[in-house]
């Protein structure tokens, strides 16, 4: 499997990329340092997106059902080359189902996740999955 996206960027503006039909702004300038995405914060939304996608693919494959799922990802930058360090990832799963199972769930993320296996290549990762019971 092959993938492509494309960027751009012009002198002292913000930069854009361009995947299928999105269109994500992100910040290259001391302007937006408050508004727009930083590469390092796409980075993490690019790990976050994986658990993510995977969370979905998952509550199929072991047969669980969730309402929503939310996720907080922090991560430390390093000096000396600078560099992203120890992600801890908290996912929250709202459900009542019985049968989901986040052992199997977490070991799943971490051994197919295409993204999580890139990161964990280059920095220490750990993480929770909590469930809430919704009414």
């Amino acid at each position: 499997m092959d993938y492509h996206i494309k960027a751009s960027s012009r002198a002292n503006q913000d930069a854009v990329i361009h995947l299928k039909q999105s269109i994500i702004d992100f910040g290259t300038t001391q302007e937006t340092t408050e508004t727009l995405p930083n590469p390092a914060e796409l980075f993490l939304g690019s790990f976050a997106a994986c658990i993510l996608k995977n969370v979905e693919r998952f509550s199929s494959m072991m047969k669980f059902t969730y309402t929503k799922a939310t996720l907080e990802v922090n991560a430390t930058r390093l000096e000396h080359p600078p560099r992203m360090d120890n992600l801890v990832y908290k996912l929250t799963l709202y459900s009542n189902d019985e049968k989901l199972n986040t052992d199997l769930l977490k070991k799943n993320i971490e051994k197919y996740g295409t993204i999580y296996n890139t990161v964990k290549m280059s920095c220490a990762i750990s993480g929770t999955i909590n469930t809430i019971a919704y009414v």
